[in-house]
């Protein structure tokens, strides 16, 4: 039997009472290590982390917390080597692939520690300005933000074990809010990995970073008022989520990011083979790929004007023939697998169902698998479909087959384009393909009240657009409707999350001091 990960909980390590859920190797079928969270002290660890981890954290200055992320940035680049490694047995993924993950961790957590030293000696935040309550402002109203005296839990996906947990932890810490996160028991073993080279480092005071590897069970139980809860999965998940009762009943702040059939959009006026239309092909080539399409922002709907349909699913399938799929330790593969078998029949099953609207343009099974046996790897090839009718095709708009695929679409004009993106039902992102500005101008926002970013691609930022799927720390990460409705990141704004507003009213001799 492998090897037991433990558990982190109230300053000390835990292994959990049973015999522990397996990991396994998704290309090579091995197994790795195991997970168990049986018989922890989940109240009793919840509340030393308030206690303990949270009156450290908030005794410090965001200066102060900020140095601590730089120093915990410090050792994830010290560690990184080994990260990919796990990476590679755990997920899957390629090195290109493993980098978005993991130096997307270690960036992310970066750009926190640089905040925390602009926001200085403070221990709260300043909410606007003062206004007045009384003739002559004798009396005043001024809104503080405070860190919130409860803990963050993070109940993380499976796709992004080391980014999922440092987009969320690195604002909780410089925010002054010890947290703990359960990652997704497939992929558990890089953040908890993670997490153990911190504490091993030294960083953080006891209690600010814990971990809890297995099932959830309980972790919601022992939630109490003024803790806050993010979410990242199913919209299923989410639904039981919002209904319990430490959600419901005693109003735990709670951020979800559910399913997202997010879009791009060539606009209209554009030719084959010109820059907007190569600028489209490749990025979503590139999004169908990258972590075998297991990312919640990858595109799903493409859609391109009636006239362009023939030539941008000639142009798409051309470039998926090229890519190579299987271990990801062999150099010339470019797509390694999805995580387990488990995910592997979903994507199966959400192909099928899918095709049963849609076209095959090009047939993800007709790659040959390199160093990997079909029997036991769970690597599948790029699909796209297509179909001509996308209006009576509810079921390309409604659902997310969570890997290497994706649908095109053609429209007859803007407002049908427009339309039909919306169909969606809310998205974390969109991105929008063209040449002319005021066109591209419109259109973003036209489509902002349904996504929680929209990513503009014009000739002039070919060489320097961050992606239609990469989740950039300065930028919102989120999404209405059944994207969860939650808001992340968005630079100083996700701090906002972890704090309380209150107004004090007062004389402005009072609020001086208070603020000064």
């Amino acid at each position: 039997m492998s090897d037991l990960l433990l558990n982190h909980l109230g300053g000390a390590w835990h292994a959990g009472r049973g015999a522990g859920t397996a990991l396994f190797d998704p290309v090579l079928g091995n197994e790795l290590v195991r997970v168990d969270a049986t018989g922890l002290d989940l109240a009793g660890g919840f509340a030393f982390a308030r206690d303990q981890g949270g009156a450290a954290l908030r005794a410090l200055t965001y200066r102060q917390r900020g140095e601590l992320l730089g120093a915990i940035v410090k050792v994830l680049q010290a560690n990184r080597d080994a990260y990919y490694e796990i990476a590679t047995a755990n997920s899957g993924t390629v090195k290109n692939d493993s980098a978005v993950d993991i130096d997307g961790a270690i960036y992310t957590t970066g750009v926190y520690a640089k905040l925390g030293a602009t926001l200085g000696e403070r221990r709260f935040l300043v909410d606007g300005e003062a206004a007045s309550l009384a003739k002559d402002g004798v009396f005043q109203s001024q809104h503080l933000q405070v860190p919130t005296r409860g803990l963050s839990l993070f109940i993380n996906a499976f796709n992004f074990p080391a980014w999922g947990l440092w987009e969320k932890a690195a604002p909780a810490l410089l925010s002054g809010v010890p947290v703990v996160v359960k990652p997704a028991t497939a992929t558990a073993w890089l953040t908890q990995r993670m997490v153990k080279d911190v504490f091993d480092a030294g960083v953080l005071p006891a209690g600010a970073l814990s971990v809890v590897c297995g099932s959830s069970a309980g972790l919601l139980d022992a939630l109490q008022p003024l803790d806050v809860l993010s979410f990242t999965g199913s919209a299923d998940t989410a639904q039981l989520i919002r209904s319990h009762a430490a959600v419901a009943q005693h109003s735990v702040r709670v951020n979800i990011e559910a399913d997202s059939v997010n879009s791009a959009l060539l606009l209209e006026g554009e030719a084959p083979g010109s820059a907007a239309f190569e600028l489209l092909v490749k990025e979503v080539v590139r999004e169908m790929t990258v972590k075998s399409g297991q990312k919640c922002t990858a595109i799903r709907r493409v859609f391109v004007p009636e006239a362009l349909y023939g030539a941008a699913a000639e142009a798409i399938s051309a470039r998926l023939a090229k890519t190579t799929v299987g271990n990801p330790r062999n150099e010339t593969v470019r797509m390694g697998a999805l995580v387990s078998r488990t995910q592997l029949n979903a994507v199966r099953e959400g192909l099928k169902g899918l095709q049963q609207q849609a076209e095959v343009l090009h047939d993800g099974a007709r790659h040959a698998l390199v160093d990997a046996d079909p029997a036991v790897a769970c690597c599948v090839g790029p699909t796209l479909l297509g179909s001509r009718t996308p209006d009576s095709a509810a079921r390309l708009h409604d659902t997310e087959v969570f890997g290497p695929v994706a649908t095109l679409l053609p429209y007859r004009d803007a407002a049908h384009a427009l339309a039909l993106v919306r169909r969606g039902g809310g998205s974390l992102v969109a991105s929008v393909y063209g040449s002319d500005a005021g066109a591209l101008a419109t259109a973003a926002l036209d489509l902002a009240d349904h996504h929680g970013r929209v990513h503009v691609v014009s000739p002039d930022v070919a060489a320097a657009h961050s992606g239609h799927g990469n989740v950039m720390p300065q930028s919102l990460h989120g999404g209405p409707g059944r994207a969860g409705g939650g808001e992340e990141l968005g630079g100083a704004r996700a701090l906002n999350f972890y704090h309380r507003r209150a107004a004090v009213q007062a004389a402005p001799a009072v609020l001086a001091a208070l603020t000064a």
